[in-house]
């Protein structure tokens, strides 16, 4: 698979969380080429607040290595993560992230707190934004609308 292969299976993860009514994140992580997990949010159904997408790929992926770290692996999420997400993302030792849509509100990579700018981060990947960012933007701006003209 391509790069756009992962991050079109991290889109329809997002789509699949919108269709569950939660907010359509998506993100798969991948080791060797090979998605080893996918996920979409699912805060909402487990009533967990740290169940976003990249910390479900992360504790998929961890469990099945049996390791707390995933040297190797590549993480292709549809928004800019979180400052939670890009920790978890830096204590796994992601190696890239590539991700869509810039979330200038609650990003915690290009935005905010720049978690992997910080000199307390023991870890940065390379980072890589704006993959299908326009496609990625418009799952968030339709669910979001559907929301608003439904409420």
């Amino acid at each position: 698979m391509k790069r756009a292969d992962f991050m079109g299976e991290a889109l329809a993860q997002a789509r699949a969380a919108a269709d569950r009514g939660e907010v359509p994140i998506g993100a798969v992580l991948v080791r060797e080429g090979v998605v080893v997990a996918r996920a979409g949010n699912r805060t909402r159904e487990l009533c967990d607040p740290t169940a976003h997408a990249e910390i479900l790929v992360i504790r998929e992926a961890c469990a099945q290595a049996g390791s707390e770290r995933l040297p190797g692996a590549d993480l292709y999420v549809t928004l800019e993560p979180c400052a939670m997400c890009a920790a978890a993302i830096s204590f796994a030792r992601i190696r890239r992230l590539y991700f869509g849509a810039l979330d200038e509100k609650g990003g915690g990579v290009a935005h905010g707190c720049r978690f992997f700018a910080q000199p307390t981060c023991h870890h940065a990947p390379e980072v890589y934004p704006g993959m299908a960012e326009a496609e990625a933007a418009a799952v968030l701006r339709d669910f979001f609308r559907t929301r608003r003209d439904e409420g």
